[in-house]
């Protein structure tokens, strides 16, 4: 009956009767109907505690439990002594379970009775010592419901919390991480300044001593140390994320976000990405918090970009999340990629969301100025488009976009002008409206005919649109009252008898403010100034920009507005409390219950799931020189967040990792040193020739060189697992066939296929391994370059690898002698095809020595990269003599952008800080092919894809060898052969993803060219069409 919703509070005295009964089903079914109706009929409920006292005393743990739930569900106040002493009787049981549901009464006592607090307070430091698992996570919920605000309440129990997290029931683990993350933020000092004072000491001053430089270094050692139970939390918390329960990995993905050092907050994106495959509703809580933390740390999400892309089955909702994602994470890397996917989106059948797909496309070119003309040549496309809401949402699009930059777009505006007569959405109107009329000295001829055809349509309009009207006839009035001063009267009389009061004000204010009479007041004088004033263009934000000062995964975050019961997260502290505050005297019974606790612990295969590659964990393992398996349990585990680590290319702060880190790479450069100088440069160049030859026959070579930083060491052979006595002697047999190679260098010659991959190699290894041998002018030898020319690196019969590469003479510096302590680097781009993998942009590196000592083991130390960018580095350099100089060749993979690569330039004792930044035409390869195939390729990268622009030519520059050889200094370029005198074709492809780049100069009369570029990477269209304009204008 109570199931089916009918009233059985009749039968409440025979109910209650059976209470007593000795068969469990039926008490429970009792127990049930008195938590149901013992408020209504509370003095007949009272009958029944005598027997639920009994009940509390049964020898069943489960009758025990039970009772005492029931007792304190009966919400009759009368009561509450006997439940207060019921609860703490129920505190000491012998029974986990029976404790459980004491921490469970505490909370609804305390909804009765706030009065209570005192004493409930008692109980709960009682069972917040307890070591069950299955109380710790009841006990602080009634800790975070009846007394949050006391701290000290978990001092003592901090550390036992953190150990039996992992196995704490899922809803439990919930409750204690949110708790956890409060009180880290009162204990611990911000993890997040060492990246303040890493940026603020990172550019030394030119002219501090060694003194102070020395002083500087000890100062940042000794900033911020991360104290142990800070560490102890992320490390205990982190293994959750490969948690089931969609609410626990969140819980410690806010934990990370909100205490962990920035560089390792990133961990937790791989995992809230997986929860992307849940249903809707978890997938809107992940995503609303995924919106949050992108819009502060880009990074984070990038490498997972494609899994926010829309589905067709996705519901509205998730839809606009996701376009807000993707809107947060555009930059000029991957903006011609989301460009292409935002303009399948606006064809969406879904109105609403084809309306955000143009907001957001709105907010990019906003943002990322490179495409601003490409986004706003994309929104006037859609103008034309049959839908009124899409082409509605263009005009207001366009509107904000071309506040931004009104002095270029005249046509544009005039084209919108032409389209007034057939939109009739309001709002879209209303925008054209403001725009004319902000803009009516741009379009002279125009405006007044607009408001002539407006007029006539005043009554019929909506009153948005009326009141653009009458701002148009305002403006038009001051600025051309010749052609608009009737007009204009005519449409303020329309206005003073309109049905709406807002137009009736507005017409008489316009009234007197613009046409003078004996009743206007001073400020028809200012008028001009009111009206046409500069408007400061709209800022196009995230909507959840405002929303990181709630915490994480709280409902006050998913609402954006505060809700009942929300605790807001402290500021960190300046200084951290004592911390020995949370020390505890183990007795010895404590000691063998965290032995027991402590056995299960010791398998931990959930480290190796983050790190982003296997192949970097085994690589340091193998390179450390401790081999007993006898470690500690804390030992592997600071190894294995050391690796991860270095991994995922960020360095932890605590002291383990990075102790651990810094060994391995001690030992991978003991062992160059020890391989450099066991030969002389004759052995060394037979050894490098062998490895060289060793490596020829794996097909994934370049792939595997780049995986690792120890793969630059001369011992590192094809696979890993291979051991040393079996790679040694593979090297000594490789090394006696180079010796009978050197015999017959004829012979070699003439089989092109080995020899062309056995050059590349060994040009790797000579100049870097012995200096001598090395001649420092250029790495590629003529022998070398002639064997090149064989080489196509496209599979398109269309589309060949020119012969001829024009390599700019251009030098920049890469680190001067004097931030040197005397060590001088200057690198160029050589435009040769990369030996280090396709997608390798190849840099030639020169260092010099201009001190009277030798410089010794230089090479490149950590590298800070932006995500998807790889570098191969030069082999170390064992030594270089005072005066000398050696040129190395490194490939670095910029990903197609023209972001800066830093990495830390290295000697025995020192490590600068270096950048290299390439030039957008160093990011290309030149590609050769007929007039009518580019006409082809340039009819199939139109509209978004092309960028143009009209320049001034030199008459110097106006010749074509000129223009040739401008263009092609300039940027990597293959020359197209044309049939026209005054038309130059180029043509190439982007390093990384081999997109076509299409350049078109066409000369005009009277000294002017038009600049076309094609290409589907829109950033790089437009920086190329900025860094070409001047070499093609400037004498």
């Amino acid at each position: 009956m109570i199931a089916k919703g009918k009233n059985a509070s009749e039968l409440f005295p025979a109910v209650v009767k059976n209470v007593a009964s000795k068969n469990i089903e039926i008490k429970k079914l009792v127990y049930v109907y008195l938590m149901r109706y013992a408020e209504e009929q509370q003095d007949l409920a009272l009958l029944s505690i005598s027997t639920f006292q009994r009940a509390l005393k049964d020898p069943n743990q489960l009758i025990r439990a039970s009772a005492l739930r029931v007792l304190s569900s009966i919400r009759v106040p009368i009561i509450v002594p006997i439940m207060m002493l019921a609860i703490k009787e129920a505190s000491s049981d012998l029974s986990p379970y029976v404790r459980k549901n004491a921490a469970h009464a505490i909370q609804k006592l305390y909804s009765l009775d706030p009065e209570q607090k005192e004493m409930l307070i008692e109980v709960i430091e009682k069972l917040l010592k307890d070591r069950s698992t299955l109380v710790a996570g009841s006990v602080v919920m009634a800790f975070e419901e009846v007394c949050p605000e006391r701290i000290d309440l978990i001092h003592k129990n901090y550390r036992k919390l953190c150990n039996l997290l992992v196995d704490v029931e899922e809803w439990g683990q919930v409750v204690i991480i949110h708790m956890l993350t409060r009180y880290a933020r009162t204990q611990f000092v911000s993890p997040w300044k060492v990246d303040e004072v890493v940026d603020e000491y990172s550019e030394n001053n030119f002219y501090d001593s060694d003194e102070e430089q020395k002083e500087k270094d000890q100062k940042l050692k000794t900033t911020y140390t991360m104290d142990p139970d800070h560490r102890m939390l992320l490390r205990n918390t982190k293994p959750l994320l490969q948690s089931r329960n969609a609410a626990v990995v969140m819980a410690v993905a806010q934990l990370y976000w909100h205490l962990a050092p920035r560089s390792e907050a990133g961990i937790v994106s791989k995992s809230l990405v997986r929860l992307l495959r849940s249903n809707r509703e978890v997938q809107y809580i992940v995503l609303q918090n995924i919106a949050t933390m992108s819009i502060q740390r880009k990074g984070m999400f990038e490498p997972y970009l494609k899994s926010f892309y829309v589905r067709s089955t996705d519901p509205t909702m998730i839809k606009t999340l996701k376009l807000e994602i993707l809107t947060n994470l555009a930059n000029e890397a991957n903006i011609s990629t989301l460009l292409r996917e935002f303009q399948t989106y606006v064809k969406s059948q879904d109105k609403q969301f084809a309306a955000a797909t143009i907001q957001a496309i709105g907010r990019c070119a906003t943002n990322i100025t490179e495409v601003t003309d490409t986004c706003l040549n994309g929104l006037v496309c859609l103008l034309s488009n049959r839908d009124e809401i899409v082409v509605a949402e263009s005009v207001v699009v366009i509107k904000k976009l071309l506040q931004t930059q009104p002095a270029h777009h005249g046509e544009i505006i005039k084209h919108m002008a032409k389209l007034l007569d057939n939109i009739t959405v309001p709002v879209a109107r209303a925008s054209i409206l403001w725009l004319i009329g902000e803009y009516c000295e741009r379009v002279p001829k125009i405006a007044p005919d607009v408001l002539r055809k407006t007029a006539k349509s005043f009554t019929s309009e909506d009153d948005l649109v009326k009141l653009q009207i009458l701002n148009l006839g305002a403006k038009l009035y001051l600025t051309n009252s010749k052609q608009t001063k009737l007009l204009t009267q005519y449409v303020l009389n329309l206005g003073k008898y309109d049905q709406s009061y807002d137009i009736r004000d507005r017409t008489r204010f316009i009234r007197q403010l613009i046409v003078p009479n004996e009743k206007s007041g001073a400020l028809s004088k200012y008028a001009k100034k009111i009206f046409l004033a500069q408007k400061p263009a709209p800022l196009l934000e995230s909507p959840f920009k405002d929303r990181d000062h709630f915490q994480l995964g709280t409902l006050s975050h998913t609402l954006n507005i505060r809700a009942t019961g929300y605790l807001e997260l402290s500021e960190w502290p300046e200084v951290a409390p004592d911390p020995s505050v949370r020390n505890v005297e183990v007795a010895e019974s404590a000691k063998e219950w965290t032995g027991i606790l402590g056995k299960p612990k010791k398998e931990k295969p959930t480290e190796k799931f983050y790190s982003e590659s296997e192949e970097e964990e085994d690589d340091s393992a193998s390179s450390s020189s401790s081999g007993s398996e006898s470690d500690s349990e804390s030992e592997k585990e600071d190894k294995e967040e050391g690796s991860t680590d270095e991994s995922s290319g960020s360095s932890s702060p605590s002291e383990e990792s990075t102790d651990s880190e810094s060994d391995s790479k001690e030992s991978a450069a003991k062992k160059t040193c020890r391989a450099v100088n066991e030969s002389d440069s004759e052995d060394i160049k037979k050894k490098a020739a062998g490895i060289s030859k060793k490596r020829s026959t794996s097909s994934s070579s370049d792939t595997e060189y780049t995986s690792s930083e120890e793969s630059s060491s001369d011992s590192k052979s094809e696979s890993d697992s291979k051991s040393d006595s079996e790679s040694g002697k593979s090297r000594n047999a490789t090394s006696n066939k180079v010796n009978k190679k050197e015999e017959k260098p004829v012979q070699d010659r003439k089989t092109p296929k080995k020899q062309d991959i056995f050059l590349l190699d060994l040009d790797d290894f000579c100049p870097v391994t012995t200096p001598v041998a090395v001649p420092t002018a250029a790495v590629l030898s003529p022998s070398l370059a002639a064997d090149l020319e064989g080489l196509s690196l496209s599979s398109s019969s269309v589309i060949d690898v020119p012969m001829q590469v024009s390599v700019p003479t251009k030098t920049h510096e890469l680190l001067h002698r004097m931030s040197g302590k005397g060590l001088a680097a200057h690198y160029h781009f050589s435009r040769q095809p990369s030996i280090f993998g396709d997608r390798m942009v190849p840099v030639q590196v020169t260092v010099t020595n201009t001190t009277d000592q030798k410089i010794e083991n230089i090479h490149i130390g950590e590298k800070k990269l932006p995500p998807g960018m790889r570098m191969h580095e030069f082999n170390p350099i064992e030594c270089l003599e005072p005066g000398g100089s050696i040129t190395a060749t490194m490939g670095i993979d910029f990903c197609d952008s023209t972001q800066t690569a830093s990495f830390q330039l290295c000697t025995k004792d020192d490590h600068f800080n270096v950048n290299i930044q390439p030039p957008v035409g160093e990011l290309l390869f030149p590609v050769t092919m007929s007039e009518k195939d580019f006409k082809k390729e340039q009819g199939m990268l139109t509209g978004m894809n092309e960028t143009s622009a009209t320049i001034a030519v030199a008459p110097q520059n106006s010749t074509s060898p000129v223009i040739i050889e401008r263009v092609v200094k300039a940027a990597n370029l293959g020359v197209v052969p044309s049939g026209q005198d005054n038309v130059h074709r180029f043509a190439a492809k982007t390093v990384h993803s081999g997109s076509l780049v299409l350049v078109t100069v066409e000369l005009k009369e009277s000294s002017t060219a038009q600049l076309i570029i094609n290409t589907e990477k829109t950033v790089i269209g437009s920086v190329l069409l900025r860094e070409l304009k001047p070499v093609l204008s400037q004498g």
